[in-house]
């Protein structure tokens, strides 16, 4: 009888040993699980638990995966023996047999086999899951998203042509994500990514992915059918931010590449370089903040390389010419200073700022070109003040690139300092559309230049999207309104638009921020902007931005005809 019983574990433990070494298949689980079952119930076992920690800490604290893969449901049962497993990943893997307080207990032999069945199956268990942990390590991060290189895994494992016919790919930044970790916290950030990445995971369905490129940017791979709902979610979602039901509306800038039929994914990097391209213009947002890639960038992309590398010599043969364009008191006329506005005179032609500014913002080589105009402005406000001329304060457009600089305040104090001019002169004009500074820095930033006497100015306020949350964190000295606020001709005073102009004017004094409004082209928005206690405007109505030669002359004029 014992060798009878000796022959079938012989013959379980050999299918056993030879379904458990395996490898790059899926393993037969419920195979393997039948055959410990059998071997089990022949050595009389009553139950078999095993525990899976991924380091010892996990151990101690008893946090890991628990597996039961028999039990027969007896009461009174002991344990009778235990194997551990340690990797030299120091994970450890344990195992511990039970039987009945009143079962014959194992002799020697069958323990031996007991002991050599266990660790069989504690090797092939250690093995699975350290493969799940390379798995995790390697294609998630630490906050359990899937990673870059999951989804170029997924990129070639759909590399035939006509794998991706009909889908989509699309990389996708959340804006004014540090408004989110600055009114929520961090945990109230994590929750916000989490449950935004879970609904469009849900939404893609299988045979789709999303990955986190790290931050909070993300790329897609969606079905065209299903890019409506994506996009429209990511124009404008409403997110669960804690546990308490607190919710926040979050918008995404995203680059969509729609994948032609028979598209073949040669290299990865091919998608990737097409909706990073569409992603950066959606960055911009000249263009709206979700854009689709056309052939039509690649001539674009050519173009920003030349205007790029067209730069250093733009420079150093001061190709780049101020242009000012008055600001004037419409209850006197008199001109009260001027924005400096950048032209650039290439090869006898002048190149509009559209062509080249969007372009030069995309890199920090705009920074460049603004301490030019600041280097230029300063030269000829010196010159103005030794002729006795009332020249006002000149507004100067600083990019929201300048804030990855440590050394920004002192660099532009070292240049009004070389010409002598006095600070109350100067107004550094910061566009309020910020999407990648944090406020924290353009309110050191700020609060460092109105230490040393300058003026500072959020530049098209109106036209951002945390409009209201920047001027009450940083403190600015000059609100300047977006035309967008501008009352039409004979608009009625009960319209939507004349209303919120109306509280913005009455907002910005009663916080002691001197107001200033552009894109003034009628004398019936003048009447409509002194109704509304509006003294200071730029526009048309008086001057387009002008060379140096015709400002001069207007600042000779001291003043404008008014009604």
């Amino acid at each position: 009888m014992d060798k009878d019983r000796d022959y079938c574990f012989l013959k379980l433990y050999e299918q056993l040993a030879s379904l458990t070494q395996i490898v790059n298949q899926k393993p037969e689980t419920r195979q393997i699980e039948k055959l410990l079952n059998e071997i089990s119930s022949m050595f009389r076992l009553a139950k078999g638990v095993t525990h899976f920690y991924k380091n010892p800490g996990d151990e101690q604290r008893g946090v890991g995966e628990t597996m039961i893969s028999y039990d027969i449901g007896a009461e009174n049962i002991k344990p009778v023996h235990t194997v551990r497993f340690v990797t030299k990943l120091l994970a450890i893997t344990t195992m511990t047999v039970y039987m009945t307080e009143d079962e014959e207990q194992l002799t020697e032999e069958e323990l031996f086999k007991v002991d050599l069945t266990m660790r069989t199956a504690l090797a092939f268990i250690s093995r699975n899951r350290l493969q799940v942990m390379a798995e995790e390590l390697a294609f998630f991060d630490d906050m359990g998203f899937r990673n870059i290189r999951s989804f170029f895994r997924f990129l070639a494992w759909n590399s035939k042509p006509g794998d991706f016919n009909g889908m989509a790919a699309i990389q996708y930044n959340l804006r004014h994500f540090a408004l989110v970790n600055e009114e929520y916290g961090r945990s109230g950030g994590d929750m916000v990514l989490k449950n935004h990445y879970k609904y469009i995971e849900n939404l893609i369905g299988k045979g789709c992915m999303v990955s986190r490129l790290g931050g909070d940017t993300f790329v897609c791979v969606c079905r065209q059918t299903d890019l409506p709902e994506l996009l429209e979610y990511l124009d404008d979602a409403v997110v669960l931010a804690n546990p308490n039901g607190k919710t926040v509306n979050i918008s995404a800038s995203a680059g969509v590449f729609k994948i032609p039929d028979g598209y073949t994914v040669g290299n990865p990097n091919d998608i990737m370089g097409k909706i990073i391209q569409a992603y950066q213009i959606a960055q911009a947002g000249e263009n709206g903040h979700i854009v689709f890639y056309s052939d039509m960038m690649l001539t674009m992309r050519e173009k920003a390389k030349k205007i790029c590398k067209m730069l250093p010599d733009a420079l150093k043969n001061n190709e780049f010419h101020v242009f000012y364009q008055p600001k004037v008191n419409i209850n006197t006329g008199e001109i009260c200073g001027a924005e400096a506005l950048c032209r650039w005179f290439h090869d006898g032609q002048i190149m509009s700022p559209m062509e080249f500014i969007p372009i030069l913002e995309r890199t920090s080589e705009i920074c460049k070109v603004d301490f030019h105009m600041l280097d230029q402005v300063c030269s000829h406000l010196r010159k103005w003040l030794d002729a006795g001329k009332k020249a006002g304060r000149i507004s100067v457009n600083f990019s929201r690139r300048h804030m990855a600089n440590p050394d920004l305040v002192d660099q532009i104090i070292e240049i009004i300092d070389r010409h002598s001019v006095p600070h109350e002169y100067i107004e550094i004009e910061l566009t309020e559309t910020t999407t990648d500074v944090e406020f924290r820095d353009l309110k050191r930033v700020v609060e460092d230049l109105q230490e040393h006497g300058l003026c500072t100015t959020v530049d098209d306020f109106g036209m951002g999207y945390s409009s209201l949350n920047l001027i009450r964190v940083v403190p600015w000295n000059v609100l300047k309104v977006d035309r967008v606020f501008v009352p039409l001709d004979d608009e009625a005073t009960d319209s939507a638009r004349c209303i919120m102009f109306k509280h913005v004017i009455a907002m910005a004094k009663e916080l002691g921020l001197e107001c200033i409004i552009e894109g003034v082209e009628t004398n019936a928005q003048v009447k409509i902007l002194r109704d509304f206690g509006c003294d200071k405007v730029q526009g048309y109505l008086f001057d387009k931005p002008l060379p140096i030669e015709d400002f001069e002359q207007r600042l000779d004029m001291q003043r404008y005809d008014i009604d």
